[in-house]
């Protein structure tokens, strides 16, 4: 009774622990032949228990082989067929998963991972669980062609690439060709997967497709969609700079706001080599100077600058003639003499002037006029301040 009681106690301190060291794995696993795959297995890391020994077993003839074990911090491989093809990582706690490399057919079968713990009580705990693989063999898939960084529009004489890409089970061979497919014409170009040209010419110029191959079920070829490459002259790279330029260049601004991209454009292509028979084609666009939409604008702005000059000139001289005051200076007495005003050497002589001067000289007096008024007052003051004057004299001289 007192032994039934311990075993008890024992289970329940275990239990919790044990539910937690479970393995996690997949039932089945479809691998791709000559491709990689992984085999998961995992659990949770508990602190009360130290991983001790990790073991994968295949079987082979109705019975489990070892060929995979790992004591501590060293790995052991059995079989020499999985040498340099198997591994489990170390620095993931709680990740015990086998990675295949390079899958063959005879890999296929049935996989075991087990997995040992030691406890504090230096007691150990086993799991394992068991998982299928399958190993495939895939159809190539439709192969697609991904251009180099200059597109399918290159310069002459720049160096670019076609690459040809297919998934499916290795080995895949490729077969470039120039030309549409079903055609008597068609050239084989390349047996690579990546086509270069090194220095293509207008020749190379035309369409292109890829086929992608490989050995399931006997002989599967893929073919690609057909693409056309481009190759420009030295002419027709300067007439795109400029069409680029004019489409980002805006209308209303200074005309050299856009000077430096263009001479920017023209350096870039100078060095490139051109063919004879393209000389014409490049005089012509040199003899092409600005843009004709930037010359209207400039004879524009040269008409309106003209008309303002114009313009204020005709407005200074309004101006001059709005400030012209004429002055008549009448004399009687030089009116009368017929000479010209005293002064004024001009030569001019006003004769209606001297038509009009009247001498209105009287020697009698007019009460009515004020002034001869005036000029006939006795001048008491005068008199007054001369008699003082001569009074201080005489009384200076005794």
């Amino acid at each position: 009774m007192g032994r039934l009681l311990w075993l008890t106690m024992l289970m329940n301190t275990f239990t919790p622990s044990i539910a937690i060291l479970s393995l996690t794995v997949m039932q089945e696993i479809e691998g791709t032949w000559k491709d990689s795959t992984t085999l998961p297995c995992s659990y949770v890391p508990d602190e009360d228990f130290t991983q001790e020994t990790v073991i994968w077993m295949i079987e082979r003839d109705q019975s489990p082989t070892t060929l995979f074990r790992r004591d501590g911090s060293e790995d052991h491989v059995y079989l020499a067929v999985f040498r340099n093809r198997v591994s489990v990582p170390k620095s993931s706690q709680g990740n015990a998963s086998l990675r295949i490399e390079k899958l063959e057919i005879t890999d296929s079968g049935q996989y075991t991972c087990k997995v040992i713990w030691k406890a504090k009580n230096n007691s150990l705990i086993s799991k394992e669980r068991s998982i299928t693989v399958r190993v495939i063999k895939v159809p190539v898939t439709k192969p697609i062609i991904k251009p180099g960084k200059a597109g399918l529009s290159v310069p002459r004489g720049a160096r670019t690439n076609l690459t040809c890409s297919a998934s499916g089970s290795p080995p895949i061979t490729y077969q470039w060709f120039k030309g549409e497919p079903r055609q008597n014409s068609l050239v084989p170009v390349s047996s690579h997967a990546v086509l270069t040209f090194e220095n293509p010419q207008i020749s190379d110029a035309g369409t292109y497709y890829c086929e992608a191959e490989n050995q399931v079920n006997g002989r599967n070829v893929q073919q690609s969609e057909v693409v056309y490459l481009m190759v420009k002259a030295v002419t027709d790279r300067i007439t795109t700079t400029l069409r680029e330029f004019r489409e980002t260049e805006p209308t209303v601004g200074p005309v050299s706001k856009g000077r430096p991209i263009v001479l920017k454009a023209l350096t870039t292509v100078r060095n490139v080599a051109v063919p004879m028979g393209h000389n014409n084609a490049n005089k012509g666009h040199q003899r092409t100077g600005l843009p004709l939409y930037i010359i209207i604008l400039i004879a524009v702005l040269c008409a309106l600058l003209v008309f303002a000059v114009f313009a204020v000139i005709f407005c200074r001289r309004k101006a001059n003639k709005d400030h012209i005051y004429e002055v008549t200076y009448h004399n009687s007495m030089n009116a009368t003499r017929g000479e010209p005003c005293s002064g004024i050497d001009s030569g001019y002589v006003n004769e209606e002037a001297e038509a009009k001067a009247v001498n209105d000289y009287t020697e009698d007096p007019t009460k009515e006029n004020p002034y001869e008024f005036v000029v006939t007052q006795p001048a008491n003051e005068y008199d007054t301040l001369v008699k003082k004057m001569e009074l201080e004299y005489e009384m200076g001289e005794n």
